[in-house]
Parts: structure tokens; sequence; C-alpha cells
């Protein structure tokens, strides 16, 4: 999932060229892109969308985007996710592992087999990641939310010494709990290369891939975070370390440095990752 491609489902028009566009994931939005009097009928062109073909048959990992728990509207989110095909709910505005577990609950309750995204965009949730990250199997990790997390402590958002700061505490956050991270959203549409610098620093944390607003940001995310020449040379580290291994040598040099035992088992969560035999 190196792109994920928000969607406003007050927008239908857009459905079918997002599901047929460059991004790995698609990320239907009813919060934030839909106003509050039009929430119902950009419920009901989800599920539309959700039962065609086009959709059914996607390669393309599906996300929703839901209102808060706390909203008036997530009852009615959650009930249109019935009987329709969705990977991942995205959470937002996540602040407890108690609200996650009683979201899961439901979902189960429901017969909803969607993973969990979980959003990180306020302070109570920044401070509790780890906790968050590890409250119920469905999550699968945490998304950044700069945003909203920015604006709120009056925190310049384009400085990358802060935007590095959360994303670091987020990224731990979620290592503990052994839970993927992901990236948020660039909110300046005319700054490609802001986006890209974003994508880059969140890579080299250990970020599995960025959120886009629009299409054009698609093929940056996809470029900076393609892990080909990556999962490449982890396959070339296990031959050599089975090598090593079979000549008593628990750590070697490979292709000009060191390998050891932590640089082995992060070959091995890579390919594993890619979802190769090991």
């Amino acid at each position: 999932m190196r792109s994920k491609l928000f969607v406003p489902c007050s927008r239908p028009e857009f459905f079918a060229k997002a599901l047929a566009g460059d991004a790995d994931a698609v990320s239907f939005d009813l919060e934030d892109a839909v106003p509050a009097d039009g929430k119902a009928a950009a419920r009901e062109r989800l599920v539309e969308c959700l039962r065609s073909e086009s959709a059914r048959g996607s390669a393309k990992r599906l996300i929703v985007r839901v209102n808060a728990p706390d909203s008036r509207y997530f009852a009615d989110d959650l009930a249109a996710l019935a009987n329709v095909r969705v990977d991942l709910v995205n959470l937002p505005k996540v602040e407890s592992a108690d609200i996650v577990r009683a979201v899961a609950a439901r979902l189960e309750d429901q017969g909803i087999a969607a993973g969990l995204l979980l959003n990180i965009e306020t302070v109570k949730g920044l401070a509790r990641t780890a906790a968050i990250a590890d409250a119920d199997p469905r999550v699968i990790g945490l998304q950044v939310g700069l945003n909203d997390l920015f604006a709120s402590l009056d925190i310049a958002r384009h400085d990358q010494r802060h935007v590095h700061a959360a994303l670091w505490s987020i990224r731990l956050g979620a290592g503990e709990a052994s839970r993927i991270a992901y990236d948020g959203a660039w909110p300046d549409l005319r700054d490609d290369d802001g986006f890209r610098a974003e994508a880059i620093l969140a890579r080299s944390l250990g970020y599995l891939g960025k959120s886009c607003i629009h299409p054009r940001q698609v093929a940056i995310a996809n470029d900076v975070f393609d892990r080909g020449d990556d999962l490449a040379r982890s396959r070339r580290l296990l031959a050599a370390a089975a090598d090593a291994g079979a000549r008593g040598h628990g750590a070697f040099l490979f292709e000009g440095a060191m390998a050891d035992a932590p640089a082995i088992a992060a070959a091995r969560d890579m390919v594993r990752r890619a979802g190769d035999a090991l």
C-alpha cells in the first residue's frame, strides 16, 4: 500500500476514476470531505459503489474513513458497511484503546470482517499510541494525522523538525505493538516537492506508504515507497546468511557492510511482509 488515494463520498463521479487509477488503495471518505447535510446521500452513493462489480473485483485495497466514534453519524456509517466489500475501516481521532475495542466489537456484531487503520491526530491519541495500536487483533496499524494535530497546538505544519518528531513517536508506538505505520496527507497541492520530501522522511522512519489527496500525488508516493530494490537485497542477504550459518558464522560481510542478527531479522520481516515464503 505505497499510495492511498482519498476520494470524497460527496463526489461519486470520482469513484470509477479512483478504482481505475494507479493508487494501491482507495480510501472513500465519509468524514471531513462530506458536509453535515450530505452525510446520508454520501453513504448511499458509497454503498452503491462498493456493491458494484468494479469494486468487488478490484485488486486495490478498499478503505472507508468513517466519522468519529463519538459523532452522531458513526452508527449509520458502520451499518452501511454491512454486506459490502470493505477491507479496512479508517477510524479518525482515536484517543484510547477502549474506543478501539468497542468499535471492534461493533464490527464483529454486524458481521463486518474489515481490519482497522487508526488515525492518530489528537494530543491524547499521540500520548497513547502503543496502547491504541495493540488494542485489538483487527488493528493493522496507525495512520498519521498531522493537519489536525498540529493545528490544535499551533505547530507549524511545514517544518520538517516538527514532522519528524510526530512521525517518530507514532512509528515507535506502532512498532511496540508490531503494527504498521502509515503516513498521512500533505495539504498543499501546489507543492509536489514538499509532498516528496515528507514521503522520503516517512519512508526513512519505516512508514509503508503515504496518503494522497489528489491523483497527481500517487505517482510520487509509488516511487518513494517502492521497495523492489530493498526486497531484492533482503532476499540476497537471507541467502548469504544461510551460507554463513552453514559455515558457523553468526555475523558476516555482506555487500560491503557487516550483517548480523538484527539485519537478518529485518530482511526476513521484509520478505515476510512481501508475502514470500521464507
